[in-house]
């Protein structure tokens, strides 16, 4: 039978639709998930009641602990749904504790690989320093990790990456996104709300998606891998990125690289996003580089 591209979209199981406890099961095999510090552990942030925020009782970050095609695998998702995905002192302790034990396994022979599930606007504002202070636990984690296995970054939906954890994202070993997802240091608004709507005009969604939209940001190479909203298509891209193992060079540590490419673009002319792809990837690796 032919399948029309309309029937193919319907068959497809929406990877951004699911929420974060359902898209870490969905990534491991069959059997396998177990949750540690979930919700009737009852770990829940204590600094937002006396702010009026309810907190929830797994502080909005899911740690499943189970096998991908047979690999042993830590996934931490990042809910959305809560908080616009913020981190606090309490999430972020239980993301960098969790990478820190997969490191404690790797060195004692049991190798434990980590996933990312980057849905987030960065720290909780309620929780101001306490969160600056636990993403900087968690991106020494990330670094800690990926030294020995894989630590794999995820980016799914339209909320995407944002403030400090999109620091942890570029230390992951590699980086998926989808085309719906985004990733930026600074998100639209607070750029439009610091230096005005002539340097980023946040209602422009075109423009948004044009410069920090996942397709971008592969052909860039700040992301590595572009794939389908799709759970068959992430659960393959992720489970490929493990089996690769460790690189030889991160492309963080490739900071000659980076500053190169950054004296490639002219601030005071910027390039169209449609030209960004060519000129960020113009400049040769220069000398100065870090292994």
């Amino acid at each position: 039978m032919t399948v029309t591209g309309w029937e193919s979209l319907l068959d497809r199981t929406s990877f951004i639709e699911l929420d974060a406890r359902e898209r870490a099961k969905a990534l491991l095999d069959e059997g396998t998930a177990g949750e540690l510090c979930g919700p009737f552990d009852r770990i829940e942030s204590p600094w937002l009641e006396p702010q009026g925020v309810v907190p929830q009782s797994d502080d909005g970050v899911v740690v499943v602990k189970g096998l991908l095609d047979g690999r042993r695998v830590v996934v931490i998702g990042i809910e959305q749904a809560f908080q616009g995905g913020g981190i606090g002192e309490v999430s972020g302790a239980k993301i960098a504790a969790a990478l820190s034990l997969a490191a404690r396994d790797s060195r004692a022979g049991t190798p434990t690989a980590a996933v990312l599930l980057l849905e987030t606007g960065g720290v909780r504002l309620q929780e101001a320093n306490l969160g600056l202070a636990t993403v900087a636990e968690v991106c020494a984690a990330v670094l800690e990790l990926r030294a020995l296995q894989p630590v794999v970054g995820v980016i799914a939906g339209a909320l995407g990456c944002f403030g400090g954890v999109s620091i942890a994202a570029g230390l992951c070993t590699t980086l998926i996104m989808t085309a719906e997802s985004r990733l930026g240091l600074d998100g639209p608004e607070v750029i439009e709300s610091e230096a005005g709507i002539a340097e980023f005009d946040a209602s422009d969604h075109p423009l948004i998606w044009s410069i920090d939209g996942g397709t971008q940001r592969v052909r860039t190479g700040l992301a590595d891998t572009l794939v389908l909203d799709d759970v068959t298509e992430l659960r393959a891209a992720v489970a490929g990125a493990v089996r690769q193992g460790v690189p030889a060079e991160h492309r963080s540590r490739r900071i000659g690289e980076l500053r190169a490419r950054l004296e490639a673009v002219d601030p005071a002319h910027p390039p169209a996003p449609s030209e960004l792809a060519a000129v960020w990837g113009r400049p040769a690796r220069p000398e100065g580089d870090q292994g």
